[in-house]
């Protein structure tokens, strides 16, 4: 969205929603496949376009699951937990070389803290 151009693209920036807001994973994709056919030789949207392209599979991912799979939190209590315990992690090393390095340490953090989850059947976490 921030990379459209700001006059003129309440459709376009209404359609954008649309997709996003779809659970059918099917729907999802063609109505993208519209936007970017629609939308590709138009002046100011080849870098919208490209970042939806880049990151689309990512974006959905979330619908590729069954209903029922996503757990649901009755507090913030346990993400502020999470994102205390990366930040002290990332504190000690200060300088990453890259950014998979910075991936590799908070992903590690993250399974570390989802076996403990899984294993303490913690009861915040609920289907």
């Amino acid at each position: 969205m921030d990379t459209l151009p700001k006059k003129g693209t309440s459709e376009a920036r209404q359609e954008l929603k649309d997709l996003f807001r779809n659970s059918d994973l099917e729907v999802v994709r063609e109505l993208k496949t519209r936007f970017t056919n629609k939308y590709e030789g138009t002046k100011g949207f080849s870098k919208a376009i490209d970042i939806l392209d880049d990151g689309f599979e990512d974006a959905i991912q979330f619908l590729s699951h069954p209903v029922g799979y996503h757990k649901h939190l009755r507090t913030t209590n346990m993400l502020e937990r999470v994102n205390q315990e990366v930040r002290r992690r990332e504190k000690v090393i200060r300088i990453f070389t890259n950014e998979q390095s910075a991936i590799r340490i908070i992903g590690s953090v993250l399974m570390d803290i989802e076996e403990d989850w899984n294993k303490n059947k913690t009861p915040y976490l609920k289907n």
